[in-house]
């Protein structure tokens, strides 16, 4: 499963969130690939996906919340998305 974070470089309440984010989703897959994307560097990406302004969160690909979740919302698409998987 793949986690990606569009966020904006020097975001105050990003970098502070990130951290319990990314523990939460390897806590809920410990083989997450989790990535941190800066959206003006991957500014074709973001628009792809249909981020409006960041931070963003995306899971396999697919935006899934439009702001930073709490680490439990994060949590629970993941888990319910690895059940609509299998």
């Amino acid at each position: 499963m793949k986690v990606e974070v569009l966020h904006v470089i020097g975001c105050a309440k990003c970098f502070r969130e990130l951290d319990s984010l990314r523990a939460a989703a390897r806590r809920a897959d410990p083989a997450v690939e989790w990535s941190e994307l800066d959206v003006l560097a991957a500014v074709d990406y973001a628009v792809e996906l249909g981020v409006l302004r960041p931070p963003a969160v995306a899971i396999d690909g697919e935006l899934v919340f439009a702001s930073l979740p709490t680490p439990d919302a994060l949590t629970a698409a993941m888990h319910e998305r690895r059940q609509g998987a299998g």
